[in-house]
């Protein structure tokens, strides 16, 4: 089977969708922004996924295989690369507080662990549709209790749960899972109050389970306007309980409540500060700042997630 085709309708479709690009006085400017195209230090080659570590510090991968150390304010600190990267490159990142960092190898079919200075630690994960094996995973999340959740696409279209020591616990949301039946899932996030979001990409919604994989509801469906999404690739939480959403197709982050009403809408279609071309992902920093990466552009945007002025609101 070619892997590397199995992931390409999405983005096509996305791009064709998104549209032109807007005008940057409509925009909200972020906080800081960093990077450009390039394969040095502190440039990025597509960058699809990012978290935030402490002592200030974030992980950034991109197309070149490539994770960077790097501080928040865009200085390197260190760097490796994938150990193989012919098939493809990986699409997500997850944090362990052990100072681990754990890394959705896609098109590898595994989950490769590395510390923070990029010592290979640990890997698991297989090619196949089996209990404890992936097609592509695409992101990973860590809950409260240690517990390793896997999406994954390109058939299976799920999220497996781990015990901390890697093991094999349940799939949830696969091709028999009726109204829980994900399609592409690229984001997973773990809520402290114990249950998981689900970025559902290609069914534009957030889907929410508890730790078991119990169905608990989902919002959003496909458009534009507030309180609609268009391939919502990466969910996370700011201290207050609500979801940021990076949504790939429609070049934005949208804010939500827990029921799914819009809040506000940060960025639009663009190159210039402020302004979003595909975004992959974000991760969320100290005092609610939110860090997107901004993939067409190669860049990190910062703004206030918190901040109330930040956010174009519904009906503006």
């Amino acid at each position: 089977m070619n892997r590397r085709l199995v992931c390409r309708t999405p983005i096509l479709t996305t791009i064709i969708l998104a549209g032109c690009f807007g005008d940057s006085s409509r925009t909200s400017q972020p906080l800081d922004h960093f990077g450009k195209a390039g394969r040095g230090p502190g440039e990025f080659s597509y960058p699809r996924a990012a978290v935030a570590a402490a002592d200030e510090l974030c992980f950034v991968v991109d197309k070149a295989g490539r994770i960077q150390c790097l501080t928040q304010q865009g200085e390197p600190v260190r760097e490796w690369r994938m150990p193989e990267i012919y098939a493809g490159k990986p699409t997500g990142l997850g944090l362990h507080p052990d100072q681990k960092l754990y890394v959705a190898d896609t098109h590898y079919a595994r989950v490769m662990i590395y510390s923070f200075q990029g010592e290979l630690l640990d890997q698991f994960g297989s090619w196949g549709d089996g209990p404890g094996m992936f097609r592509l995973p695409t992101d990973v999340a860590i809950d409260r209790d240690g517990y390793v959740y896997v999406s994954e696409y390109g058939g299976n279209d799920r999220v497996s749960k781990f015990t901390p020591e890697h093991e094999y616990v349940l799939s949830f949301g696969g091709p028999d899972s009726g109204r829980a039946r994900l399609s592409r899932p690229q984001g997973v996030c773990c809520d402290p109050d114990g249950t998981l979001w689900v970025a559902d990409a290609s069914n534009h919604r957030i889907c929410h389970f508890d730790a078991d994989g119990v169905f608990l509801g989902a919002f959003g469906k496909l458009g534009s306007e507030p309180g609609k999404l268009r391939f919502p690739y990466n969910v996370e939480l700011l201290s207050d309980g609500t979801l940021v959403v990076c949504e790939y197709g429609n070049n934005r982050v949208q804010r939500f409540d827990r029921d799914g009403n819009s809040l506000g809408i940060w960025g639009e279609a663009g190159r210039s500060p402020g302004q979003l071309a595909y975004p992959w992902a974000l991760t969320v920093l100290e005092d609610d700042r939110i860090l997107v990466v901004d993939s067409g552009n190669n860049r990190m945007q910062i703004f206030a997630g918190g901040a109330k002025n930040s956010w174009r609101m519904p009906g503006d």
